[in-house]
């Protein structure tokens, strides 16, 4: 079986100011800019893992992390969370906005107390 093989480009957009992907963009934008063989490089040699081990493991690990904190967090956080900002979005105040914050302030803290040891 052939392994996948993609080239690593440098990209700086163009995107449009109201596009709604544009802080992604712009992190992309600056991230690819970045040549990540200067820590592959040192990190393979010192572990002895190929430079295109850790490239899959990077990749995967990043790609799934949105599938990881919502299977940690659960479906049902999530919505409630997003349940609060769309009805503050709806009412477009900043009181309801604020009020949102706290709401989701709250529910943040009570999920991240575990950690709080």
């Amino acid at each position: 079986m052939t392994e996948p093989s993609i080239p690593l480009v440098k990209w700086a957009g163009p995107w449009s100011d109201d596009d709604p992907d544009a802080n992604f963009k712009a992190d992309v934008a600056l991230y690819t800019m970045l040549d990540p063989l200067e820590t592959l490089g040192p990190l393979s040699a010192t572990t002895g893992i190929p430079i295109g081990a850790l490239a899959r493991y990077v990749l995967v690990r990043w790609a799934s992390a949105g599938s990881e904190s919502l299977l940690r967090a659960g479906p049902s956080v999530i919505e409630r969370m997003w349940a609060t900002l769309c009805e503050a979005e709806q009412t477009d105040t900043t009181e309801a906005r604020m009020a949102a914050y706290e709401i989701v302030r709250q529910m943040i803290a009570w999920l991240r107390a575990p950690l709080d040891v």
